[in-house]
């Protein structure tokens, strides 16, 4: 295990998923990613490493967690926004009653959750210290899309929510944490503020310092 002089062991959190954690893109040139804040709550004697890709899927995660650094301590994971972005056309479709709309948001939500499961699974071969983010509701500017979303949404962040705690994880929940639209830069990316706040839960799981295995704030 690699240390850190006058700080004993080293803890080294590693970030998969997509661009809740790779934003830099969607910042100023001088504004920290979600890496370099993370870094920042942590402070010297721990290491926060990047491989979480923007654009990324659930599928992506195994191919991510292939090239784990071998010392990692911890890993946080948000996945799952994009899967839920690809199929988001079925909120569109026309139903005959909201019993059959149901039915296909049901549909969409077990596929969802066979894809999260193997994902996770994948992910605690591992055996390192995991946490996992619900999707948060994305910013849009109509509200009327807003609470569509979020409303699907929720069927998804059950999925993720129930495996979490079968599984005997931390769950980070977004949806709670990044509730402010300032939070975001834009509909679905975290801005430099929703970052932060995205950051200090991270460090509060990784410090130990919140006992519940639910972490909801910042």
């Amino acid at each position: 295990m690699r240390t850190w002089p006058g700080f004993g062991p080293m803890k080294h959190i590693v970030l998969l998923g997509d661009s809740v954690f790779d934003n830099a893109a969607y910042l100023g040139p001088q504004e920290p990613d979600v890496r370099r804040q993370l870094q920042d709550h942590l402070g010297p004697g721990a290491l926060a490493t990047l491989m979480a890709r923007d654009g990324s899927v659930l599928a992506d995660i195994p191919a991510q967690l292939r090239t784990l650094p071998r010392d990692a301590t911890h890993i946080v994971i948000s996945a799952g926004g994009n899967d839920a972005l690809a199929v988001s056309g079925v909120l569109e479709e026309r139903v005959a009653s909201v019993a059959a709309a149901l039915e296909r948001l049901a549909t969409e939500a077990d596929h969802f959750s066979r894809k999260y499961f193997e994902m996770l699974q994948n992910a605690l071969v591992h055996t390192r210290s995991t946490a996992v983010c619900t999707i948060y509701e994305p910013r849009y500017p109509d509200p009327n899309r807003r609470r569509i979303a979020a409303a699907a949404l929720s069927l998804l962040n059950d999925r993720i929510t129930k495996q979490a705690f079968a599984a005997r994880v931390t769950l980070i929940d977004l949806r709670l944490i990044c509730d402010q639209d300032d939070d975001f830069a834009n509909p679905i990316e975290p801005s430099v503020k929703g970052g932060d706040k995205i950051a200090s839960a991270m460090a509060a799981f990784v410090k130990g310092t919140v006992s519940a295995r639910v972490i909801a704030t910042s």
